[in-house]
């Protein structure tokens, strides 16, 4: 199940500004930014809770409960339960 305004990010920009843009052309402007992607993999019997957000390069295990607000920057293993901003397991899932 995935609550209201959840957001799943696949796509990041590198964080080095010369792998961001490359070289400046002559004219001292730059390319469009580079974004590359990450796939995000969710489980089976997963609850995300609402305003939920997910990073790119997660994995979510089977049997994960995701609280409201979270912000997921790691993966989370399955039969947890996870919430917080970074996102952290605090019990496991029975």
């Amino acid at each position: 199940m995935i609550a209201p305004n959840v957001q799943i990010y696949t796509a990041f920009h590198p964080t080095n500004a010369a792998d961001r843009f490359g070289k400046p052309k002559p004219d001292g402007s730059f390319a469009f930014c580079k974004t590359r992607s990450a796939p995000v993999i969710i489980g089976d019997n997963v609850w995300i809770g609402g305003g939920v957000i997910i990073l790119p390069g997660v994995a979510i295990g089977d049997n994960v409960v995701i609280g409201a607000g979270s912000v997921v920057t790691k993966s989370i293993p399955s039969n947890k339960v996870a919430y917080g901003n970074p996102c952290r397991v605090v019990s496991e899932n029975v």
